[in-house]
């Protein structure tokens, strides 16, 4: 029973893994063709699954927290809507 369970176990990540690079846009494979990961994943469905995931993505693993989400730069920031300090308010710096 356990073997039938790894082995159901072993063609859902396999298959999960396939559809996941066949859907991955071209742009965002790493390291190595889709075709070629495709065979990788085929000729060696645990190590290639693994290695698609860790290193073929070119943002990580789906569900691996912070490094996955891209990252926020100044251009993201909303505007500033005042004056932060009274060094920044001209209505202050005026009346000195």
């Amino acid at each position: 029973m356990l073997r039938v369970v790894a082995a159901v176990a072993l063609l859902a990540f396999t298959v999960y893994t396939l559809i996941d690079c066949v859907q991955t846009e071209d742009s965002k494979v790493k390291g190595l063709p889709k075709l070629v990961w495709v065979f990788v994943i085929l000729l060696f469905p645990l190590a290639g699954g693994a290695v698609w995931w860790i290193a073929g993505r070119a943002d990580g693993l789906p569900f691996a927290g912070p490094q996955s989400r891209p990252q926020r730069g100044p251009q993201d920031r909303p505007p500033r809507r005042g004056p932060i300090g009274p060094d920044d308010d001209p209505d202050f710096l005026g009346r000195l």
